[in-house]
């Protein structure tokens, strides 16, 4: 047994121990009652067990088994409140976030670790699944040698159906067949040619333009940079989806304050516990929309699960987190889907922007 597999199976025979030996709560100790009387970070007298004074917990732990707990509780926050957290966030999202501004939060994940918890465990599961952006595109020579080869090809299919139509009577009913393929070969060798034009710098008129953010010294830059290479950019695209995903947050929260302007009751801190708890479930459920598809669950259910759940969830979520009547939260629900979509392209946008430099 390598080293690493005799340290795990002692820290794991530790922990077995640990649990075995330890004493029930409220068991008093064979040796008499060791409760301490003092806090052992600030001395303070206790009167319970949590210090008054500092909060540290007045029983310390010194055990393998407390450091295998301490683990597996600061990754995965795998206690007792994510689960009574994650059935609220999934079918009551309205309570719980509503709960959560009225000030029950002990009981609760609070929702920037429920988001954090969310987004580590997509992007590691995504990674250990292979579900990952390309980024071996090869070099610009090969991309435009693919690029030349395809164009060539679909240049020649055209060439051969044309002659095969000029061949053709007029009353044939394979004619409209023919027709559409060419049409199709129009557009795919149009595309190819923009394409190659983008990646050599430029076509017949000029250089290709890229209007990302409007500044065009910052378009310019990012076009460059994805030109000379591009699966450097796919994986920086990546990276910085994962880094900066907390963006989605104050980038939503405008949105939804403009849904209530006019309802001074509800502040933007009220708004932003309403986005961070929902972008959560929506990680949590492209986590298990993922994870179905890998069981062969078919991609058909998979896509109506994907585009009838969100909604759903969201009108749950607003009426319970702002009172709303039935009308109230159907028209949200509407603007919120098309702000939705506006989110999603600013997202995009700094991402491009933060890998261009």
């Amino acid at each position: 047994m390598s080293d690493f597999g005799e340290a795990l199976g002692t820290a794991s025979e530790g922990g077995l121990f640990a649990r075995v030996f330890r004493r029930k709560r409220g068991e008093p100790s064979p040796a008499g009652d060791d409760r301490p009387r003092h806090c052992r970070n600030c001395s303070a007298e206790l009167a319970g067990p949590y210090c008054h004074v500092c909060g540290q917990k007045g029983h310390v732990h010194r055990t393998i088994g407390a450091i295998l707990h301490d683990i597996v509780h600061g990754v995965l926050h795998l206690d007792g409140k994510l689960w009574r957290t994650l059935p609220l966030l999934t079918f009551r999202p309205g309570r719980l976030t509503r709960e959560y501004i009225e000030g029950k939060r002990a009981r609760f994940v609070s929702p920037m670790a429920m988001f954090l918890f969310s987004v580590f465990a997509m992007f590691a599961i995504f990674q250990a699944l292979g579900f990952t952006t390309p980024t071996d595109f090869g070099s610009r020579e090969t991309l435009q040698a693919n690029l030349k080869s395809a164009h060539e090809n679909a240049v020649s299919q055209r060439s051969a159906l044309a002659e095969q139509l000029a061949a053709m009577p007029a009353a044939s009913s394979e004619r409209v067949e023919i027709e559409t393929d060419l049409e199709e070969l129009d557009k795919n060798i149009g595309q190819l040619e923009v394409a190659n034009s983008a990646l050599i710098g430029g076509d017949e008129e000029g250089t290709i333009e890229l209007n990302v953010t409007g500044i065009e010294f910052l378009d310019e830059g990012i076009l460059k940079k994805w030109r000379d290479n591009p699966s450097l950019m796919l994986y920086k695209l990546q990276a910085n989806s994962y880094k900066f995903s907390w963006l989605l947050i104050p980038l939503s929260i405008p949105f939804v304050w403009l849904l209530f302007v006019w309802r001074r009751q509800f502040k933007a801190y009220d708004h932003a516990i309403f986005v961070t708890y929902s972008l959560s479930f929506m990680s949590l459920l492209f986590i298990t929309l993922s994870m179905l598809g890998i069981l062969g669950v078919p991609l058909q259910a998979l896509l109506a699960a994907g585009s009838i759940i969100p909604p759903i969830h969201i009108y749950k979520q607003l009426r319970g987190t702002y009172a709303l009547r039935r009308f109230s939260a159907i028209w949200r629900l509407a603007a919120l889907m098309v702000f939705i979509n506006i989110v999603i392209v600013l997202f995009l946008q700094l991402l491009l922007v933060l890998g261009a430099f």
